[in-house]
């Protein structure tokens, strides 16, 4: 029979052999066990110029996106979030290729820090995770949460992006025309259930507009031999499910934006009509 037990907390900066480079060899070994997708390590203990070390460096294998992690046992600190941000600014301006975010891990994590790291939030990328150490008879578990995630942004940076417009021979050439044709395929799945949107061409994604007003709960990128659909939908089990069962191409999810990532290839539309319309339609209702 299924016994309940309630595990005894314990703070690890008070145990001698559980220390802080022992986590981080934890991570290292599983980056997935943070909650922050399947990352991939990049270094340990990454010298930093005239700054010290990164405690661990991550990336998203999906894309350009890096993390720079920084642990610490007990609470967290003024010193712990300057040299978290530091290090964030170190590694951004060496490698300004990457979208790079700033992480805090800690055993503490208090409502003052909280307040002092959402300042920067939207600023700053930046996540705090709180490490939760539990004792279960002899062995110790370990859970991760995320306390603050990441302000989310928009789609596309509206402001500035939006007033970019192109047409479809800029995609054409940038994509080619059987993958521009895949955006006329999804905006035709869209007019199954609303007929009030039209395809707007804009320099970095092709979106759909109604009145001339961008309602971007989606956006086509076409590539040479395919395109990537991007639906604007919070991440949850059902949807990854979705997704899973039914052979999706999922590139991953964009937590910056908000969006889960389909790569579609020539005649998936039409194969795969009825699950693109059930997410689409999701996306478009709660957009608005």
């Amino acid at each position: 029979m299924t016994r309940l037990i309630t595990p005894e907390k314990i703070i690890l900066q008070n145990n001698k052999e559980i220390t802080e480079s022992v986590i981080q060899e934890i991570i290292a070994e599983d980056p997935s066990v943070i909650g922050l997708g399947d990352l991939v390590l990049k270094d340990v203990e990454r010298s930093q110029p005239r700054a010290g070390r990164l405690d661990l460096l991550l990336q998203d294998p999906e894309s350009n996106r890096r993390y720079e992690v920084e642990l610490q046992l007990g609470k967290t600190d003024e010193s712990h979030i300057i040299r978290t941000i530091e290090y964030w600014d170190i590694e951004r301006k060496r490698y300004p290729q990457y979208d790079h975010c700033a992480v805090i891990i800690a055993e503490d994590i208090t409502s003052r820090f909280l307040n002092v790291i959402g300042l920067f939030n939207g600023h700053i990328p930046i996540i705090a995770i709180q490490m939760n150490a539990f004792k279960i008879h002899e062995d110790i578990g370990l859970v991760f949460t995320t306390v603050l995630d990441e302000l989310p942004l928009g789609l596309v940076d509206e402001d500035e992006n939006i007033r970019e417009v192109t047409d479809r021979s800029y995609w054409t050439k940038r994509g080619s025309e059987a993958t521009v044709k895949i955006a006329d395929e999804i905006m035709a799945v869209i007019s199954t259930f609303s007929s009030s949107y039209e395809l707007k061409y804009n320099k970095f994604y092709i979106g759909p507009a109604e009145h001339g007003r961008a309602y971007n709960f989606m956006v086509v990128r076409p590539r040479k031999n395919h395109a990537q659909l991007d639906i604007k939908l919070p991440k949850s089990e059902e949807v990854d499910k979705i997704i899973e069962d039914n052979h999706l191409d999922d590139m991953g999810y964009d937590k910056r934006y908000n969006a889960y990532r389909i790569r579609l290839s020539k005649g998936e539309v039409q194969e795969k009509k009825d699950v693109i319309t059930n997410l689409l339609k999701q996306a478009e209702n709660s957009f608005r």
